[in-house]
């Protein structure tokens, strides 16, 4: 931030100090901005005055971009058709690629709807969480997370292979999905822990892609909302790493989304999906999801968290909490943390028993302890005894949301 003026001037007192804790900030510049796009639509941010000032923070900083007054002038956001699959009573929607996310809570969960199609008592229903000493007061039982460990190792496995921006690679998506691919996935969950999985070989590809081996970052904001009229929005948005660039433009920080890409674009003679190139989008991890039930379509859930490459993982819990365990939004949001990137299991440090860490331990989990600061929100819609519906909400005490409503 000691670099940044602008950030100086705007979070911290004259004498450099922080801010005491409720200072009321405002943020003159931004209303201008916000004014002026209200106004004049996108024209406002990627052409003009604003936009020259961006190119020239970009160009001008100690570490200088290329970014151009072009590049602006050419870029249009991109609405995609939601990517929802099945999963047992309920229809779950995520995003496509370039994000990550909706496809690998599908693989999650499909992976696991398969194991318990092979297997009944590997069902996640009776694996309830159960009372713990721990902070939350209740945690998964070992059985369950070492399931939903194993299923988020192949989800990542194929993430770092083959997903990234749809308009410049072709990804399987139909292929990741496939049922049959996802049973063939399932059937390499056993009682062990499997370490490190492999990609696997979905149907539909159409080239062969190197693994992107670029560590796993995490940062982001999420909101959920429901209004009365049924209309629902799960959003999550992201400047990257905590304030993103620390270049700050009309009251804004610009992101340093770059970092989204693999920094290594070929491994063995083979291109990274994921790698750099002219006018694509970041691969993200951003999971912004919406429930529905199968048979009469009517909404259920609003769910989305911030973590970066973690975000998967927490929202993966989530929703396994309020749809297997059926657990209120608080509750479920409130499990502890826990899973995998493809990498050790992943426990947020201080909220497991020692009976759970060793249980994992013994089927041949590499458990690390991690802070896991999750901001899952959710909104459910529930129904009484006498068949009335209403909402019930949940914000994630690790960060600073609240649920509230009318």
């Amino acid at each position: 931030m000691r670099h940044s003026p602008d950030m100086m001037a705007y979070f911290l007192n004259a004498d450099g100090s922080p801010k005491a804790a409720g200072t009321l900030l405002k943020n003159l510049p931004l209303a201008a901005v916000f004014k002026r796009i209200a106004k004049e639509g996108p024209d406002a941010l990627y052409k003009g005055a604003v936009a020259e000032e961006i190119v020239a923070k970009v160009q001008g900083h100690a570490n200088p971009g290329s970014l151009s007054l072009n590049d602006l002038q050419g870029y249009q956001a991109k609405e995609r058709e939601p990517l929802c699959t099945d999963y047992k009573r309920w229809q779950v929607c995520g995003m496509p690629p370039p994000s990550s996310g909706g496809i690998a809570i599908a693989q999650i969960l499909g992976t696991l709807e398969a194991l318990e199609t092979r297997e009944p008592r590997l069902a996640l229903a009776p694996m309830k969480p159960r009372e713990s000493s721990a902070p939350a007061g209740i945690e998964p039982t070992p059985e369950a997370v070492h399931l939903i460990s194993e299923a988020e190792r192949l989800a990542y496995a194929d993430r770092a292979q083959y997903v990234a921006d749809a308009d410049f690679v072709p990804v399987p998506v139909q292929g990741l999905l496939d049922p049959l691919y996802l049973a063939s996935r399932a059937a390499l969950i056993g009682e062990r822990s499997m370490g490190t999985a492999e990609p696997g070989t979905p149907p539909g590809i159409q080239v062969a892609y190197a693994p992107d081996r670029s560590p796993l970052r995490i940062s982001t904001s999420q909101v959920v909302a429901v209004d009365d009229q049924g209309g629902a929005v799960s959003m999550t948005t992201t400047v990257e790493s905590a304030f993103g660039s620390h270049l700050m433009v009309q009251g804004f920080l610009l992101n340093n989304q770059m970092t989204d890409f693999s920094f290594i674009p070929e491994e063995n003679g083979q291109k990274v999906a994921n790698r750099v190139e002219p006018g694509k989008r970041p691969r993200s991890s951003m999971a912004p999801t919406l429930i529905f039930d199968r048979n009469s379509g009517e909404f259920l859930a609003s769910v989305g968290s911030p973590g970066g490459s973690q975000i998967i993982e927490y929202v993966a819990k989530t929703t396994i909490g309020l749809l297997d365990w059926n657990l209120d939004p608080q509750s479920a949001i409130n499990l502890p943390n826990f899973g995998s990137r493809n990498g050790p299991t992943e426990l947020e440090r201080g909220q497991f028993s020692p009976a759970l860490i060793q249980a994992l331990k013994d089927k041949g989990h590499s458990v690390n302890e991690i802070d896991m600061t999750s901001g899952t929100q959710a909104i459910v819609r529930v129904k009484d005894a006498q068949g009335k519906t209403s909402l019930a909400g949940g914000a994630d005490p690790r960060r600073e949301g609240e649920a509230l409503g009318d």
